[in-house]
């Protein structure tokens, strides 16, 4: 009886030492099974298996997608989702009305060369055409502006020196382009 006890305690502390390994050890080592024999009573022998709970693989941790920036969504995304829709609440916002706002491959007013144009008019306010020159908002743009009913007689250049475009810097520079005529507010 007293050897049982003892193989049992080995047994014990085999199964011990083997929960107690230090994490770096547990890496390392492959999943695998141990098979220890042991004689009870001397009558017959029964197997104890052990499993090594460790699993050398490790599922590899999946990052959610960041969603893409605005800017960097499709030229037409960005411009008809995005840029239009922010336009037309921010001049709405300062009592403005839109009576009709849309982007056309069409020539450029005053320069007639084929690009992308955003013809919004403002009610009894003034017109305004913002220009890109690709459907790329990075591309070379320009603004022209009219009062209500009139063709625009100057083109002038737009965020030129800016080497980041964003929707905020664009709808702003807008706004502040109007603004500069007393179109839909004072200085």
């Amino acid at each position: 009886m007293e050897e049982n006890l003892d193989k049992n305690n080995e047994l014990n502390k085999e199964i011990s030492d083997n929960t107690t390994k230090s994490n770096s050890e547990e890496i390392k080592a492959p999943k695998s099974e141990k098979v220890i024999n042991m004689d009870i009573n001397n009558d017959s022998a029964t197997k104890v298996v052990i499993k090594n709970e460790i699993n050398t693989r490790e599922k590899p941790i999946t990052k959610p997608k960041k969603e893409l920036p605005v800017e960097k969504k499709p030229f037409q995304e960005f411009i008809n989702l995005h840029l239009i829709p922010s336009l037309t609440e921010e001049i709405n916002q300062r009592g403005k009305e839109i009576s009709n706002i849309n982007l056309t491959n069409t020539n450029r007013p005053i320069a007639g060369d084929k690009c992308w144009v955003i013809n919004c008019e403002i009610k009894d306010t003034c017109n305004f055409w913002l220009s890109f020159e690709k459907d790329d908002i990075s591309s070379l743009k320009s603004i022209s502006l009219s009062k209500p009913n009139q063709k625009p007689s100057i083109i002038e250049s737009f965020l030129i020196d800016e080497k980041r475009i964003t929707l905020k810097l664009i709808i702003s520079r807008v706004l502040q382009r109007l603004n500069g005529q007393k179109l839909i507010g004072v200085n």
